[in-house]
């Protein structure tokens, strides 16, 4: 073998190792877990430096603790106002409450009239009880026998669910004492009327009182009309 045969075998060997060399990391790099497979996919992990954003669990997880009515169920405060009780400082506007969505449109029409009127002379009219459930009126009732020991006496104050008014939708109870005020001397103008002489503060929608004004008014809720 001549020394040029030589030199040129030991180059081809080179070249060979230096191939097979790039080959076989190639090939390795591929076994790796996570490297990317040969049809293009995406690698399941991101470099710590992407800037790449981890996928929010959606799933809904049963240790987060939920706040009281968020679930679905009816709070104490729901089932009240579902009944017609009103919080304080109940507006003809807090139309989400049944108190005052379920009450005559006419008359929570001739209230939002008075309301604007009365808050421009800075009186806020306050409605303290609007529509009620026969039961809510039920309760009242009892509760009114048992504060006054008779049920005579009790009617006087609070009528019975199939007389009452505001089981009806037609009747207000409205408050503070200037708001009471303001509507002894303007409720007629609206065609809001007091209906009973010991209650200053119920108001019910009367036809034509704004042109005849209001009737006389009853002594108390067990006359009848």
């Amino acid at each position: 073998m001549t020394t040029r045969t030589r030199t040129r075998d030991r180059r081809i060997t080179a070249l060979l190792l230096a191939v097979l060399g790039t080959a076989g990391v190639a090939l390795a790099l591929t076994l790796l877990p996570g490297w990317p497979a040969s049809d293009g996919a995406e690698p399941p992990w991101q470099p710590a430096d992407s800037g790449a954003v981890a996928p929010v669990d959606t799933q809904p997880r049963d240790d987060v603790p939920v706040a009281e009515g968020t679930d679905g169920r009816p709070t104490d405060a729901d089932s009240r106002h579902a009944d017609g009780v009103l919080p304080d400082g109940t507006s003809v506007d807090d139309h989400h409450l049944p108190g005052v969505a379920n009450l005559d449109p006419a008359l929570l029409e001739a209230l939002r009239e008075a309301a604007a009127d009365a808050a421009a002379e800075g009186v806020v009219i306050q409605l303290t009880s609007g529509w009620r459930s026969a039961a809510y009126q039920a309760a009242l009732l009892a509760e009114a026998v048992a504060e006054h020991g008779s049920t005579t006496e009790a009617q006087r104050w609070v009528a019975t669910p199939q007389t009452s008014s505001h089981v009806s939708g037609d009747a207000v109870d409205i408050g503070p004492y200037d708001a009471m005020s303001w509507m002894q001397q303007h409720g007629p103008r609206y065609g809001l009327c007091q209906v009973y002489a010991n209650e200053p503060w119920h108001y019910e929608l009367v036809a034509d009182a704004a042109h005849a004004g209001c009737p006389a008014m009853l002594p108390d809720a067990s006359a009848s009309r």
